[in-house]
């Protein structure tokens, strides 16, 4: 009688188990203990292996093992579980099409009541394949994150840290035996911690993405500089929030290169406040031994005016002194100007505002312009705005192109020689503008202008505008060249306004 037409009471113990296994998604089957080959499947072979039922019964079973997983079973590797005479292994087996999918197998050994001996071997098989491919993928991820140099933090809602990978327990010299007590605010100042809990945590919550800079200060730390860089939040399907990953940086060595690339950079600036002093020698001389001609008049005239009799009142001799102290004052703010120049002074960015700073250069640079037959023009902003800066570096930078506008004079005819400065702001820039009518740059020059050691002078050495160029860069800025060729050249300075 066909199945269909039994009644459910006409069904047997026997008749059920059949129609469990046939319509079962797993894949069941009985092998020979010699060669493990098929003696029965059930349909869902066809689905799982590709084979009809009849097509792969007598196939030795271990003939499809993957070559790596061929001796699992037999010998019993680390793949396969033995628990109250039932074998669970998970292997390769290979289909009919000749890819292979990954089995979970649990089997029984039948033996006889009698003899003892095996009989057949029942297994039941699930294709396994998308969650061992995706075990395998964790698996390499969570290699990845161990040996990821950044740091990686694993934190729970109320910023408990269960995990940290090993760059984290090294940087942060923290044992792994900590991780179930140690707490976030641990590794973060107490005012850190509290700005994270009460803005960072809730706008990561709603965007699942944070990226900043966060300094990381555990007690255990020595002398390592580390911050954290990103924090994001992983969510169910249902938008509950089932971890955060916090990750860092280990920044010691890019500090370390920082702090030794601004001291070069302070060497490079002070060597061309040096260069330039020397190159204004002559022009120093002269404005000092202004004060000091004025001085030596004012005495050798004095005395000759005391010896002839025609300064004997006391208020004539006061006179002159206040003329000669007035002559040794000036005389000592050139020299303490100069001193303050030369200084080699520390890296030090502060607020600035910058039309002063342009207006002092101009007053240093003001007897080597006049000797020249120079003029200077200002053309400030009017809001004399202010940029954060190493105050230090960024007069020398103007110091070298005031210089250079000063030089391009030299074998110019021009009948008026002026200087224009002007600065303005625009989109939270500040531009400084240096121009000058003098000799021009040709396009070759321009080319070349700002390598080390290219220079138009007569006696340069070629390292001013290269050393202005990487103090602007280092500031976050630009510096460039114009020039017709002709006559016309403009050095404009670009930098960030305000704080940076």
């Amino acid at each position: 009688m066909p199945d269909s037409m039994l009644q459910q009471d006409d069904y047997t113990p026997l008749d059920r188990y059949r129609q469990l296994a046939e319509k079962s998604p797993d894949l069941i089957s009985r092998h020979a203990p010699e060669d493990f080959s098929f003696i029965d499947v059930n349909p869902a072979v066809e689905k799982i292996l590709g084979y009809a039922p009849e097509e792969i019964i007598g196939i030795p079973a271990y003939d499809l093992f993957h070559p790596e997983d061929a001796n699992t079973w037999a010998n019993r590797d680390s793949g396969v579980t033995y628990r109250e005479g039932v074998y669970t292994s998970t292997y390769r087996f290979k289909c009919k099409s000749g890819s292979y999918v990954w089995l979970e197998t649990t089997s029984r050994s039948i033996r006889n009541p009698e003899t003892g001996n095996m009989e057949e071997i029942i297994c039941v098989s699930r294709d396994v394949t998308e969650r061992v491919q995706t075990e395998h993928t964790m698996t390499r991820l969570a290699r990845v994150v161990e040996a990821s140099s950044d740091l990686v933090m694993f934190s729970t809602e109320d910023h408990q840290i269960n995990y940290l990978n090993e760059a984290a327990q090294k940087t942060m010299n923290i044992d792994k035996g900590r991780f179930p007590t140690l707490h976030l605010d641990e590794l973060v100042s107490r005012e850190t911690y509290h700005v994270m809990q009460e803005k960072l945590f809730p706008q990561v919550m709603k965007t699942g993405n944070w990226r900043g800079e966060i300094p990381l200060k555990p007690d255990s730390m020595e002398d390592r500089i580390a911050v954290i860089q990103q924090i994001i939040a992983h969510k169910s399907e249902e938008g509950d929030l089932q971890y955060f990953s916090i990750i860092g940086r280990d920044i010691t060595d890019y500090k370390k290169a920082e702090e030794e690339s601004m001291q070069h950079q302070l060497e490079m600036a002070h060597i061309s406040r040096l260069l330039s002093v020397g190159e204004m020698a002559s022009g120093l001389a002269h404005e000092i031994n202004q004060p000091l001609a004025a001085i030596l008049n004012y005495s050798r005239g004095s005395l000759r005016r005391i010896e002839d009799g025609s300064m004997a009142r006391v208020e004539d001799i006061k006179k002159a002194l206040e003329l000669i102290a007035r002559q040794a004052v000036r005389a000592a703010d050139i020299i303490k100007r100069l001193r303050s120049f030369v200084k080699k002074t520390e890296y030090q960015r502060m607020e600035f505002q910058i039309n002063d700073v342009c207006e002092e250069i101009s007053q240093f640079l003001e007897q080597e312009a006049q000797n020249a037959g120079i003029r200077f023009i200002f053309r400030f902003d009017d809001n004399n705005p202010r940029i954060h800066a190493d105050k230090v570096q960024i007069e020398q930078v103007i110091l070298n192109l005031l210089r250079n506008a000063i030089e391009s004079y030299k074998h110019s005819d021009q009948p008026v020689k002026t200087i224009t400065i002007q600065t303005r702001q625009k989109d939270g820039q500040m531009r400084i503008l240096i121009q000058d009518q003098g000799s021009g740059i040709s396009s070759q020059q321009l080319e070349n202008l700002f390598e080390p050691f290219f220079t138009t002078k007569e006696n340069g050495l070629g390292m001013g505008l290269s050393i202005s160029r990487t103090i602007i860069e280092a500031h976050g800025g630009r510096l460039w060249a114009e020039s017709d060729g002709r006559s016309t050249t403009t050095f404009t300075i670009r930098l960030p306004l305000g704080t940076n």
